[in-house]
């Protein structure tokens, strides 16, 4: 049986406390990329009670994707948007979310961003992250922007790492390994670049800047 929404909060506010409760759940994250990274970021956000998720990816799910993202594999075939939807409220039945399949560009991803608090960038091309690293820093003003960089390959686990580049940006990973280099991407790798990523969110959130 599913708990009440006030059983829901009550468990959270007994795991967190009312002040660090209330700074999650009013928050608003946008997830931007649903694969490998934006998939297990967006599970652990809505697992600590992130209040509002908003989900932007414009592909669908594959099985190739099944090893290292946060899909099923009778979800093959559908939205990522929807099914990654589907998977968070099956865990977290209160949270807000919203999806936008679609691509970001230079010309929508201000408007779609707009009401967010803090943008992860989980991206798997090297021209997006540009983009929306340099356009969210640009015309944002108000937003912290957690990316990443270097998760590929069988290195040690402790060279992930999180770092504070400027007030508003946080990137996480080795800063190194790239796909082609490597054997590729390793689940377990790169669940620990979203756990970093993750992380950082609930800690801009609960105030904790890192130097």
């Amino acid at each position: 049986m599913i708990p009440s929404e006030n059983e829901w909060m009550d468990a959270l506010i007994a795991r967190h406390g009312p002040e660090l409760h209330k700074r999650f759940s009013s928050a608003t994250v946008a997830v931007c990329g649903l694969g490998g990274l934006g998939s297990n970021i967006a599970i652990a956000l809505a697992r600590a009670g992130v209040g509002k998720l908003l989900l932007i990816d414009f592909d669908h799910v594959d099985i190739t994707n099944l090893h290292r993202q946060q899909y099923k594999a009778d979800q093959i075939g559908r939205c990522k948007t929807d099914a990654l939807a589907e998977n968070i409220l099956e865990i977290a039945p209160y949270t807000k979310v919203e999806t936008v399949m679609a691509r970001i560009t230079e010309d929508n991803f201000a408007d779609i961003l707009k009401d967010a608090d803090i943008v992860c960038e989980a991206f798997d091309n090297a021209e997006s992250k540009a983009l929306l690293v340099n356009g969210v820093l640009e015309q944002l003003p108000g937003c912290y922007l957690v990316a990443a960089s270097g998760m590929a390959g069988m290195d040690a686990s402790n060279t992930i790492k999180t770092r504070k580049i400027t007030k508003r940006f946080y990137l996480c990973g080795d800063e190194v390994s790239d796909v082609s280099d490597t054997i590729g991407l390793v689940a377990s790798r790169v669940m620990l670049c979203a756990a970093h990523q993750a992380h950082a969110v609930l800690r801009i959130l609960a105030g904790e800047y890192d130097v």
